[in-house]
């Protein structure tokens, strides 16, 4: 009878052990001894890059792909409409239509993220325009890449259809 308790007691002792959870531990080497260990981040297929040393950016962590539209100040007319189209692919379409003017522009091109993951800059046959990337919004920048000050500085957002 002691024998069958005792196997009983070591049997319970085994299951309980089995389903306790294991501490992850790395070895000397850096690799880790158990399943349960963080992988790192996987790329992600829609925009081909990985979460960086920065954390999260806007290449990284926004829906930024789709059309955006505003309508910019213009020097000699009432205004410019933009239509920008950003494709996963990392290429572009972008129609600039001057208003009271029958002139229309049309582009297409690649466009590349800068380092900070927060900038796109367009690479057209014209365009060669750079856009802070927020959440369902793009900035239009100036020639030295700088946030365009002063009170007009709302009129060069363009909103996400």
């Amino acid at each position: 009878m002691k024998n069958k308790v005792f196997i009983l007691g070591i049997g319970a002792a085994l299951f309980l052990a089995s389903c306790t959870k294991k501490e992850t531990t790395t070895e000397t080497t850096g690799s880790a001894t158990d399943s349960t260990a963080v992988q790192p981040a996987a790329a992600d297929s829609a925009t081909h890059s990985t979460t960086s040393a920065l954390g999260d950016t806007s290449e990284n962590a926004l829906d930024w792909n789709g059309t955006y539209e505003g309508t910019i100040p213009c020097a000699d007319c009432p205004g410019i409409k933009i239509s920008l189209t950003l494709n996963t692919d990392k290429t572009f379409t972008i129609t600039e239509e001057y208003i009271d003017r029958k002139s229309k522009n049309e582009d297409k091109g690649s466009f590349t993220w800068d380092k900070t993951g927060s900038i796109i800059t367009l690479k057209g046959k014209n365009a060669a325009t750079q856009y802070k990337v927020g959440e369902n919004i793009l900035i239009q920048l100036d020639t030295e890449g700088k946030e365009i000050d002063g009170p007009n500085k709302d009129l060069y957002i363009l909103k996400k259809k």
